[in-house]
C-alpha cells in the first residue's frame, strides 16, 4: 500500500470519531488505531497511536509496526496477568447500575469467571478472566470506553 494511501486513511480516522481502521488488500493489512483524548490538555485531539502493516503471506513485504511509546511497565507488576479488552465499547464493573461489581479489588477469581462486561453496539458481552488468581489492579473506571487491547485488570496468578 502506498504510503499516500496510508497518510489518507491516517487522516480519516483523525478527523472521525472512528476508533479503529484496519483495511486490507494486495496481500497486505494495515490497522490504524486511535489513542483515547488527553485529559490534561484540552487543546490537544486524537491522535493516532500505531499503525501496522502486516503481510498476508511470507513472502510478501516485511511486517512494519510503529509503536506510539514505548511499553512502560514497572518491575513490581511484571508477575501480573493483564486481562485484555477484547473489543472496542463501554466498560461496565457491573451487570447493572444498582447491583454489586463482578470482581472488587484484592479478591480471588478463578479462570473462565466473569469479570466485567463490555457494551459495543447496544450488545452487552461478558468477560471472562483466563487465569485464576487475585485481583490486584483494577485499570478501568466503571461506564468509560475501552479500546481493543487496552488492559481491564492486573492480576496475580495462583
Amino acid at each position: 500500500m502506498r504510503v499516500s494511501k496510508i497518510r489518507k486513511l491516517i487522516k480519516l480516522v483523525e478527523e472521525s470519531d472512528i476508533g479503529e481502521l484496519e483495511v486490507g488488500g494486495w496481500g497486505q493489512k494495515v490497522r490504524i488505531t486511535k489513542k483515547p483524548k488527553q485529559t490534561n490538555n484540552p487543546t490537544t485531539d486524537q491522535s493516532v497511536t500505531a499503525i501496522t502493516v502486516e503481510p498476508k503471506s511470507e513472502s510478501t513485504a516485511k511486517t512494519q509496526t510503529v509503536p506510539a511509546e514505548p511499553p512502560k511497565m514497572a518491575e513490581e507488576t511484571d508477575h501480573l496477568v493483564p486481562i485484555k479488552s477484547p473489543m472496542v465499547g463501554t466498560f461496565y464493573r457491573a451487570p447493572a447500575p444498582d447491583a454489586k461489581p463482578y470482581v472488587e479489588l484484592n479478591q480471588q477469581i478463578a479462570a473462565g469467571q466473569v469479570v466485567c462486561v463490555i457494551e459495543a453496539m447496544k450488545l452487552m458481552n461478558e468477560i471472562e478472566s483466563e487465569v485464576a488468581g487475585r485481583v490486584a489492579k483494577i485499570l478501568v473506571e466503571n461506564a468509560k470506553p475501552v479500546e481493543f487491547g487496552q488492559s481491564l485488570f492486573l492480576i496475580d496468578p495462583a
